[in-house]
């Protein structure tokens, strides 16, 4: 389908790989992945995690950049496009692309929320008044002020977020994830290099790295590893979907969602390799995640340690970089929608979506753990879910097959199509119930 409006691109292979990247490293890698490691038995929890990566990174991911790139679109006329191959008409897939659209801006929203949190933190760790604070009472009550009140640093997140994409793909998106990913992984690097020298963080180590067989008995550990790895690689119809549209025809697409998996991955163990020895290093146990962990427990952790006032600045500022480049690459689907609907500049675009993000953000801020659970365990999924159908399913063998080997030299083998089409599509699905009966895997 063609559009009035001119299609950026990607200026690099490693800029696209870079962004994917930058979207999949997010809160769920800093606040959750290190606490499951902790609660959940270390390398038992590691084993199951990781075959999930080796399946969805495989399959859902590769299918979502190829279905993106395959259309040059976002949903809406991705999911229209399978449609009108399968039954002539793009009207019902233009109607069910708009779900993870409007999931993506659901998220984005509360995502907006969060990342206005890393801002005032960052700026306290900057300050040195972070650090100064005494307990762990004090970290909480800093913290419950932050979330019943933080409109200045809300509107500074959504405005270096806005400004970014304004400038579009090649010149804002792919060159502000060629700064902050690597410098994400480069700092958190660096703690985790300094906290090896401590004493007491080879307890630390010790934990993540025993094997614990028993423990592969606990379905729990099977199920919150799929959350986990599920969320963690950014599939939910629309990020993944909408940055593989800015693909050109010469890309490999399996091979760049292999990096995206590893390097996903990595950032993953690298913040288990920071956050669980520092709680070693302190002598406490890991036994809280989310915003508690990342705003209350660890600060309070840090802060004790040998250059806490440092430390403080250097994961706040990396945790700064992973914030923003996960809320971009949720806010382009919007984005990209409304330019593809109503043929609209770049600009006019980003600053209806960044106004309508900033207004309701500001507006959800007192709810915002309950609005991204309805976003985490109904809405991505569902988004997943319906990408997945749509590409595996409505657009048929050949085309799938056609799309994912352009560029390739060696075609993937027969093993690809079955496991995409059934096993992600049965995984994806099982993420969907059981996130709605353990409310939350993910």
């Amino acid at each position: 389908m063609t559009h009035s409006t001119k299609r950026d691109s990607w200026g690099s292979k490693w800029g696209f790989i870079l962004a994917c990247i930058g979207s999949a490293v997010g809160m769920g890698n800093i606040w959750l992945f290190p606490a499951r490691v902790s609660k959940y038995g270390g390398a038992t929890f590691l084993i199951p995690y990781l075959i999930f990566v080796v399946i969805i990174g495989s399959t859902g991911v590769i299918g979502e950049m190829a279905f993106g790139r395959a259309t040059r679109s976002g949903p809406v006329d991705a999911f229209g496009t399978a449609t009108r191959l399968r039954f002539g008409t793009d009207k019902p897939g233009r109607l069910l692309g708009l779900i993870p659209v409007l999931g993506s801006l659901a998220m984005a929203i509360g995502y907006s929320v969060v990342t206005g949190w890393i801002f005032k933190y960052t700026a306290s760790a900057l300050s040195g008044s972070l650090s100064a604070l005494a307990d762990l009472d004090a970290f909480a009550a800093q913290f419950g002020a932050t979330a019943t009140s933080n409109t200045f640093w809300q509107v500074a997140g959504m405005a270096v977020t806005i400004v970014i994409m304004a400038f579009g793909i090649g010149k804002g998106i792919e060159k502000a994830n060629k700064v902050m990913t690597p410098l994400f992984f480069l700092l958190f690097v660096g703690l985790a290099v300094y906290l090896a020298t401590l004493p007491g963080a080879a307890e630390g180590y010790r934990y993540i790295f025993v094997l614990k067989p028993e423990g592969l008995l606990d379905p729990m550990v099977w199920v919150f590893a799929l959350g986990q790895a599920f969320f963690s690689l950014s599939i939910a119809g629309n990020g993944t979907l909408i940055y593989g549209s800015y693909l050109s025809d010469d890309s490999d697409v399996p091979a760049d969602a292999k990096m995206v998996a590893l390097f996903d991955t990595c950032a993953a163990l690298l913040a288990a390799l920071v956050i669980i020895p520092a709680m070693a290093v302190a002598g406490q146990q890991l036994n809280n995640s989310g915003p508690g962990l990342m705003f209350i427990f660890l600060p309070n952790v840090l802060k004790d340690i040998p250059g806490g006032g440092i430390i403080l600045i250097i994961f706040f500022v990396a945790v700064t970089f992973a914030a923003l480049t996960s809320l971009i690459n949720l806010f382009e689907a919007p984005t990209a929608t409304l330019q593809e609907l109503f043929h609209l500049k770049r600009p006019v675009a980003v600053a209806i979506i960044g106004a309508l993000g900033l207004v309701v953000g500001l507006s959800i801020a007192p709810i915002v753990s309950d609005w991204m659970d309805v976003c985490s365990i109904y809405i991505c999924p569902i988004g997943a879910l319906l990408a997945a159908v749509m590409f595996f399913w409505v657009c048929g063998k050949d085309y799938v097959l056609e799309q994912v080997n352009l560029a390739r030299s060696k075609p993937l083998g027969p093993w690809f199509y079955p496991m995409a089409k059934y096993l992600f599509c049965g995984v994806t699905l099982l993420v969907l119930v059981l996130g709605a009966l353990c409310g939350g895997i993910g």
